[in-house]
């Protein structure tokens, strides 16, 4: 195996890694600016008025999104075993 392909398997890996964690923490992110910003107009400082509407918005998109990432991530890694044969020579 040369040293080209473990750097293509690692970059594709990677750019799976990269959309799979950006599903979950994007949603999440846009949540809870908007609650910081609510809690910055109200002045309540309340720790579990952040935490629970992320929690929900996060289980809600596994949820909804959890199929396609288990298709995405079950296809790249039977590509990447059915690619054996040919990496090893």
């Amino acid at each position: 195996m040369t040293p080209e392909t473990v750097l293509t398997i690692m970059q594709q890996t990677l750019q799976i890694i990269t959309m799979l964690i950006a599903v979950i923490l994007l949603p999440a992110l846009f949540v809870g600016l908007l609650v910081s910003m609510f809690q910055a107009a109200t002045s309540i400082n309340e720790q579990t008025l952040s935490f629970i509407p992320k929690l929900l918005v996060t289980i809600l998109v596994l949820v909804l999104a959890g199929p396609w990432m288990l298709s995405l991530l079950t296809g790249y890694a039977q590509r990447v075993f059915e690619d054996i044969p040919f990496l090893i020579g």
